[in-house]
């Protein structure tokens, strides 16, 4: 009967490593299958958003002019001329009341062709016109000013506007700033009383500033006899808008 061939040492000595292996492999899938589950996200903080508001009541200390000086001739020279001599003319008037030319400033200069005929199409002359702001910064002569603005520059001077405003309202704003904080605040402690929690750490913060200076309607054109204009310049509103967000315990 033929024996059976026996596997050489080095055949068995395979089988024997890849086993251990094997035992291995499944060892380690064993201890995987066994690990404890990960420990879940934590869930978000509770938290109440509110919003507060401040404001602060200013007087103006500064009225703002805006003014134009127009002049019409048949030659873009003669019309630059006329507007120029006007404007100065209203420059120096103005420094006669004591307005510092610092404060007297050009922030536009226009020349523009003007056309007639049967066809409309043929230029008749050109028109001139010079834009200046000037800051007031004795409000209560501000009637005087204008005044002196429209009898120097005639009857083709335009006010355009006429706006007050606080030179330095740093302040206000910080109290307005402070105002809206404590607003919220004084919300988040009233929500934090009503739910039994305790009023932790602010999250985050955003705000929005308000308030405007008040403006005069515009433009106006005031005859050099007419009576001298009342002004007054009222308050002016600085206010904020907060939104905060605390945590809540």
């Amino acid at each position: 009967m033929p024996k059976t061939p026996k596997p050489s040492r080095t055949l068995t000595r395979f089988f024997v490593l890849v086993g251990a292996a094997l035992a291995v492999v499944g060892v380690a899938g064993c201890d995987a299958a066994s690990a404890p589950a990960p420990v879940p996200g934590t869930s978000a903080p509770r938290q109440v958003t509110v919003v507060g508001e401040g404001k602060v009541n200013g007087t103006p200390d500064t009225l703002t002019i805006g003014l134009s000086i127009a002049a019409t001739a048949p030659d873009a020279i003669g019309a630059s001329n006329q507007t120029s001599a006007r404007a100065n003319a209203v420059t120096d008037a103005l420094a006669a009341l004591g307005i510092d030319r610092t404060d007297i400033s050009t922030t536009t200069v226009t020349l523009q062709p003007q056309y007639g005929g049967s066809d409309n199409t043929t230029v008749v002359g050109y028109q001139s016109s010079n834009s200046i702001d000037v800051k007031v910064r004795k409000i209560e002569t501000g009637p005087q000013v204008l005044g002196a603005i429209t009898t120097t520059g005639g009857d083709t001077t335009r006010i355009n506007s006429v706006t007050y405003s606080i030179e330095d309202d740093s302040q206000l704003v910080k109290d307005a700033r402070g105002r809206a904080f404590d607003d919220a605040k004084g919300r988040a402690q009233q929500y934090a009383d009503l739910s039994g929690l305790d009023l932790g750490k602010v999250l985050s913060i955003s705000e929005i500033g308000s308030g405007a200076p008040p403006t005069m309607p515009s433009p106006v054109r005031f005859d050099a006899t007419a009576e001298a204009v009342p002004l007054s310049p009222g308050q002016q509103t600085v206010g904020f808008s907060v939104t905060v967000v605390w945590e809540l315990g």
